[in-house]
Formats: C-alpha cells, sequence, structure tokens
C-alpha cells in the first residue's frame, strides 16, 4: 500500500474525482460534438447549395432557350422580351457561385427570382415552378 504525501490527502481525490471526471467528460464532450457539427453542417450546406444551384440553373436555362427562340423578331414587343431576358441572364452570371460566405446571397437570389417572374409575366407563361410527383416532368 502507498503511503500518502502529506500534500494530498486521499479523501481530497475522492472529493475532487468527481470534478475531474465532470471536466474530462466536457473536454471529451466538445471535442465529439465539434467533430459532429462539422460534418453536419457540410452536409446541410452541400444540400442548400445544390438546390440553389438547380434552381439557378434552371432559370438560366429558361432564359437562354428562350432567348434563342426570340433572337430572329424584331418587333417593340418581342424586345422588350428579349431585353428583360438579358437582364436575367445579367443577374444570374453576376451571381456569386463561389463565395457562400456573401452576405447578400439571399438578397440577390430573391431578386433574380422576382426578375424570373418578371421574365414569365412578360412571355405570358405561369411562373410557378413545380416538380410533379405522379410524372417525373417539370411543369411551369
Amino acid at each position: 500500500m502507498a503511503v500518502a504525501s502529506p500534500s494530498s490527502d486521499m479523501f481530497d481525490e475522492i472529493v475532487m474525482a468527481e470534478e475531474r471526471f465532470h471536466g474530462e467528460g466536457y473536454q471529451e464532450g466538445y471535442a465529439e460534438g465539434s467533430h459532429v457539427g462539422v460534418v453536419e453542417g457540410r452536409r446541410y450546406g452541400s444540400l442548400h447549395g445544390a438546390k440553389i444551384g438547380s434552381e439557378i440553373g434552371s432559370y438560366l436555362g429558361f432564359a437562354l432557350t428562350w432567348q434563342c427562340l426570340l433572337q430572329n423578331c424584331t418587333d417593340e414587343k418581342n424586345s422588350k422580351k428579349i431585353r428583360a431576358l438579358d437582364s436575367l441572364i445579367g443577374m444570374i452570371q453576376k451571381f456569386p457561385y463561389e463565395d457562400p460566405t456573401y452576405d447578400k446571397l439571399q438578397e440577390d437570389l430573391e431578386k433574380i427570382r422576382g426578375k424570373f417572374k418578371q421574365v414569365c409575366s412578360v412571355l405570358n407563361i405561369q411562373s410557378d415552378f413545380r416538380i410533379s410527383t405522379e410524372r417525373s416532368s417539370l411543369t411551369f
């Protein structure tokens, strides 16, 4: 049996064990929680980013298609449509895809959505974008 030194008391170690284990448990839990939080945050960010990218991509494809369809039409009515399409395409091209910390990301996204609705109105197309669960096709 070991002899206790005068500076450390056997009872102090017993009494302080709960506090020591609490501190160690906190440190282990904090490290594990930080790791899990980073993994979950990365997964959520990837999913949310993919949704935004898909939405913006569909707007761009829509605008480019209509721009090609209207490129040979030169009357005043169609030139207004073309200007609206050019404006939407310009907004999409300026959108900061590479910078997730961009502070006006949501604001710019809302502006693009609004411009898309305006373009749909000018083209006399319903702007309600849905993916039908019964059929595997996109409906506008």
